[in-house]
């Protein structure tokens, strides 16, 4: 029997993430892992405690000293690898991982001036009155501070490209076949505008959260100290935080705020998909060369010539598998039955996945850019090779004369259809029709003077609007 590689240590990782994956999603450890969860818990539960004394919210209890203070912010800081160790023993006696944050940090009061306050910790709260602000703090830190910036930082380069290539000229292809010709530069654009408006709202999407009781009620606030006001204190405390107070909840937050982010989160993947498929398809008709440096060692095992589009493919299927991962958060966690069920808990554990493969596609289409340089030359000889792209701006023009009054142009469509569909057209063959149509001298001359390159319209200034006020 060979040798079981779930008894080897170090453990051997079971998903490509933590292991073949790992440096390029490793920022979101600090946010998204079980040892992430229970610092913020930790966040949470401390800030609490500070939050009720200094705040006066339990009468006849004095505000916190400054060093006592700082000794509660010392203990989420400093939760490391002992800390994680420890709060597992804890947790494999209570069978709770909230409980055993609440017995952590109670074992860090011992000996203190803190410790006869100690059963401040978690008063007046359930479990998830943590966990949702917790998860909170670790989400908006994930989005904001490790997927944001990398996505920012994917649309700047694709920017830089749009920008130097605003005038390169470019056959465009319509259902894949040749169409009016357009730039590489407004291309591109076109993908860093519809990023920057998924930016837009990816950073303007609120994070609430919620602390007020088992069932939303203030219930055991309310008979414990009926004198204070605690809707206000719990609203304070949530902005404190730097969430924003949702004040109608069952016993958990409603988790609408995730559905969105997430929503929006695959919406900007999916626009990434498209990007990836398409600078694929530049790829494999010569628009782009790939550097081999830049894509690794070994294009195929087999085929030495070729060096292939992998950080394009590895960013697609990434996104898939992000996008639909992101999905059904979206979809489950709007959902509780009647004041709670624990389906939210088990599915929020899956948003390090969900973001862990979008940061590796972003990574990924970072590391393909970097290595493509563009072919201007096979563009142009893929334009030259289509002059039949003229029929548009030919008949055109022809109809512009004829709603004028002039004679002999009737029909424009059908004439270019019947010189264009289905044959090759040379410059030749194209500028002779143009003749035969006794056009007004200024018309003919400017359609004898257009080619495929420079039929592109408004298309390198266009590529300036990514300069608008957004």
């Amino acid at each position: 029997m060979p040798q079981s590689l779930a008894d080897i240590t170090p453990p051997i990782a079971l998903t490509p993430l933590d292991g073949r994956y790992r440096a390029q999603v490793a920022p979101l450890v600090d946010h998204l892992s079980e040892a992430a969860l229970n610092r913020s818990r930790l966040v949470v539960e401390t800030e609490w405690m500070i939050h009720l004394l200094d705040g006066g919210a339990i009468p006849g209890l004095r505000p916190l000293t400054e060093e006592e203070r700082a000794l509660l912010r010392a203990i989420p800081e400093d939760f490391g690898a002992e800390g994680i160790a420890e709060h597992a023993e804890i947790e494999a006696e209570t069978v709770h991982d909230v409980k055993a944050v609440e017995y952590f940090i109670k074992r860090r009061l011992e000996g203190t001036s803190l410790a006869p306050l100690a059963e401040i910790v978690h008063i007046y709260c359930t479990s998830e009155d943590i966990n949702n602000l917790a998860y909170a703090l670790m989400i908006r830190g994930a989005v904001h501070e490790v997927w944001l910036p990398a996505y920012a930082a994917l649309i700047g380069e694709i920017e830089t490209l749009a920008q130097a290539t605003a005038e390169v000229p470019m056959l465009s292809r319509t259902h894949g076949q040749p169409a009016t010709p357009t730039t590489l530069g407004k291309e591109l654009a076109v993908f860093v505008h519809r990023l920057r408006r998924q930016q837009r709202r990816v950073e303007a999407d609120q994070t609430l959260g919620k602390i007020n009781g088992a069932t939303g009620t203030y219930a055991a606030h309310a008979v414990s100290v009926p004198g204070t006001d605690w809707e206000q204190v719990s609203r304070t405390f949530v902005e404190h935080l730097g969430l924003t107070w949702n004040p109608l909840t069952t016993q958990i937050e409603s988790h609408d705020w995730q559905a969105e982010v997430y929503a929006d989160i695959a919406r900007a993947g999916r626009i990434l998909h498209n990007f990836a498929t398409d600078v694929w398809t530049y790829i494999s008709l010569g628009y782009f060369r790939q550097r081999l440096s830049a894509q690794g060692g070994t294009g195929s095992s087999t085929m030495p010539h070729k060096v292939n589009p992998i950080r394009f493919e590895n960013a697609e299927a990434n996104l898939e598998i992000s996008g639909a991962l992101l999905d059904v958060l979206s979809q489950t966690l709007v959902t509780s039955r009647l004041q709670r069920d624990l389906t939210d808990s088990t599915t929020q554990r899956n948003v390090a996945p969900a973001l862990g493969h979008a940061l590796l596609a972003i990574s990924n289409l970072r590391r393909g850019l970097a290595g493509l340089d563009v072919d201007a030359r096979t563009m142009a000889e893929d334009l030259d090779g289509n002059w039949e792209v003229l029929g548009e701006a030919v008949q055109s023009v022809m109809r512009t004369l004829g709603v004028q009054g002039a004679r002999g142009l009737d029909n424009p469509y059908e004439r270019l259809k019947e010189l264009t569909r289905g044959h090759r057209v040379d410059g030749d063959a194209m500028r002779a029709f143009v003749r035969d149509l006794a056009l007004p001298a200024a018309e003919e001359e400017r359609l004898l003077a257009l080619t495929p390159a420079t039929y592109v319209g408004y298309a390198p200034r266009l590529v300036d609007h990514l300069q608008d006020p957004s």
